[in-house]
């Protein structure tokens, strides 16, 4: 009789119950704390919910026309392409631009959109993260500013890209 283990490996991560989507399965792990995932699965749908709320008062012919479509729109315009890392060179440090990896960029997205829902206070997680999901679906938000700041710090150390 062996111990059982517990521990799920990332490829075992079953899609999330409601839209057996995978990616915002992964994205209720992020937003889940101390592992109460029932609570985390709530404040996602519930933001879906007043996303889709949102969309029957949108006027714009190219809007998406479900929650789910502007979750993944979200996630996508988050991405960043570039980054900047410290590296030591000769004594000194240099910001060096460098590619991110798909899954670091999914990862970046996920982490934005979570912080800048967390860090404006006084209403519920549902609703600040349903804010955060529109605005980045539009291009707009902390997340955006959060990602195109990331983009602007590439950009300005660009010359020592040699470094990489």
């Amino acid at each position: 009789m062996g111990a059982k283990s517990f521990t799920r490996s990332a490829e075992s991560l079953r899609p999330d119950p409601k839209h057996k989507d995978m990616t915002l399965s992964k994205f209720i792990n992020c937003v889940m704390e101390r592992g109460k995932k029932a609570t985390a699965q709530r404040i996602i749908y519930d933001a879906l919910d007043n996303i889709a709320a949102k969309l029957t008062k949108e006027t714009d012919p190219n809007a998406p026309k479900a929650a789910i479509d502007v979750f993944h729109m979200a996630i996508e315009n988050v991405k960043p392409f570039v980054e900047v890392r410290s590296k030591r060179i000769g004594g000194a440090n240099y910001q060096v631009p460098i590619q991110v990896s798909k899954k670091r960029q999914q990862s970046l997205a996920f982490r934005w959109i979570i912080d800048g829902a967390r860090a404006e206070k006084g209403r519920p997680m549902a609703s600040k993260l349903a804010d955060e999901l529109y605005a980045a679906a539009k291009k707009e938000g902390k997340a955006m500013a959060t990602r195109d700041q990331t983009h602007r710090m590439a950009e300005a150390n660009k010359a020592f890209a040699h470094f990489a």
